[in-house]
């Protein structure tokens, strides 16, 4: 950890501590994530900063002293929402009756126009910083409570490191862990924010990764989800060699994690060598997301996503034929600039095609200062929603299918939650939700189910009590 950090951590605990012995009160903070995986990662960090410091991690803001959001700005919802938490935030803070802070970090704050807004109208904001910079927090705040003025500090790049934090991770469950294998993205998508506010592709190096996987898996991680915006890239810029491929089954050697996950992939980067690691090493998960973004050559030029509509499927070919049984997942966009009815057609006819396990769908949102947002050709709103629920019930339908065809089959389910009804959730290899009859002792063990309904969402089972000890049931996919 940077010693000017410690420093910075050490100053606040201990003004904590004199505050608890003079009150008997503890403080507390909470981190409030908005957006991707990576963000979901990021938040941990700063929960394991906070907790560093001195502060309990709150169950709500309204129970917190320091609330932070973390943001996201991938689409105009999401800041909308931000925006509207800020100002809800403001509400809670003036009936507290103590200091109470707001913290605003993310991606949404790399925006100019974003953080112009919050310094004009969001004055119960107390610091606000970047994607790049989330390691200083300790410093941010202790000038804040110093001066009890708002700080702001954007940076335009990553500085001096590929900072992972400034103390141990804090994870909401022990038995998984996710592990940033790189940053940022060079394929500038006509439409996206991403390589503004997350920078250019810089990949860590494996053996910073590998530390990382081995710590989570001493502390009792069984299932490692590896990040980055575009995880088939990796390696470039490094030292030594080692590609995505590599990495993989480096991370596959490692003694106590049982399942390796991995997102994004992006179509362009796909090797043969990477399809082959998926098959051929036995922790890898049968799963790939493999965002499609549309069906139509003409669009995907315009999206600049370098690739066509058939080099897209042959890779879906390639991938179940070298992996039997893999799951693909798929980003789905609806109302680029310009797209016509033949052009959404030809993103039904790739759904009909690649029958996806599942699919996330968008309507297009434009991003100021990205090339998409200043395209002629808007498709008027009826028409968006026109096409997207007709997006929707084709990939529904699919995997309402795929499901059913689970039936009967015995699954190997990570166990990840218990609700009150006695009903446990999990998650089978190629990521489908499963819902089972067990008790809460179930929690992060492996457990064979076999399914009995197949629904459009999830799979619902039971408890395969039959299955050979210590020997995982295989997913099957019809």
């Amino acid at each position: 950890m940077d010693k000017q950090m410690e420093s910075y951590i050490r100053s606040i605990k201990e003004s904590y501590d004199e505050y608890y012995r003079e009150t008997g009160r503890r403080r507390s903070a909470l981190v409030r994530t908005f957006g991707c995986q990576m963000n979901v990662r990021d938040s941990e960090g700063i929960s394991g900063a906070l907790a560093a410091m001195g502060y309990d991690l709150a169950a709500d803001e309204k129970e917190a002293d320091v609330a932070v959001l973390n943001t996201c700005c991938v689409r105009g919802n999401a800041e909308n929402k931000v925006f509207g938490h800020i100002g809800w935030l403001k509400n809670v803070g003036e009936t507290k009756g103590r200091p109470y802070t707001v913290v605003v970090c993310g991606c949404m704050a790399q925006r100019k126009d974003a953080v112009e807004r919050i310094k004009r109208s969001c004055g119960h904001v107390g610091v606000v910083f970047g994607t790049f910079n989330a390691h200083r927090l300790p410093e941010y705040l202790w000038r804040h409570f110093e001066t009890n003025r708002q700080v702001v500090e954007i940076w335009d790049s990553h500085g001096e490191a590929l900072a992972e934090g400034c103390a141990a991770p804090v994870r909401e469950k022990k038995f998984k862990a996710s592990v940033n294998v790189m940053y940022g993205c060079d394929n500038f998508c006509s439409y996206c924010v991403v390589p503004y506010v997350r920078g250019r592709e810089r990949s860590r190096p494996p053996g910073d990764i590998m530390k990382e996987v081995e710590t989570f898996a001493a502390d009792g991680a069984k299932e490692i989800l590896l990040l980055g915006q575009n995880v088939n890239s990796y390696g470039a810029g490094l030292d030594g060699g080692v590609d995505f491929a590599g990495l993989l089954e480096m991370i596959n050697g490692i003694d106590g994690i049982e399942r390796v996950r991995f997102m994004t992939s992006h179509p362009k980067d796909i090797s043969g060598r990477l399809i082959s690691a998926i098959g051929r090493l036995d922790k890898v998960c049968a799963h790939i997301h493999l965002p499609a973004q549309s069906g139509s050559d003409r669009i995907l030029a315009l999206m600049n996503r370098k690739y066509t509509k058939d080099h897209y499927l042959s890779l879906v070919a390639r991938l179940r034929e070298t992996v039997p049984g893999i799951a693909v997942t798929t980003d789905l966009i609806v109302g680029f600039p310009d797209e016509a009815e033949e052009d959404f057609e030809e993103t039904l006819d790739l759904v009909s095609r690649a029958r996806f396990n599942g699919a996330f769908t968008f309507n297009y949102s434009a991003r100021e200062g990205t090339p998409a947002a200043s395209m002629e050709g808007r498709v008027p709103d009826n028409v968006v929603r026109e096409r997207f629920d007709r997006l929707l019930g084709e990939v529904n339908g699919i995997t309402a299918e795929i499901n059913k065809g689970y039936e009967g089959k015995t699954l190997r389910v990570l166990a990840e939650s218990r609700a009150t009804n006695g009903v446990v959730t999990g998650r089978a290899e190629s990521n489908a939700i499963v819902h089972f009859k067990g008790d809460g002792e179930l929690v992060g063990e492996f457990v064979d189910v076999r399914v009995i309904e197949g629904r459009t969402f999830y799979l619902r089972g039971e408890q395969d009590r039959g299955a050979l000890p210590h020997t995982p049931a295989r997913d099957f996919v019809p």
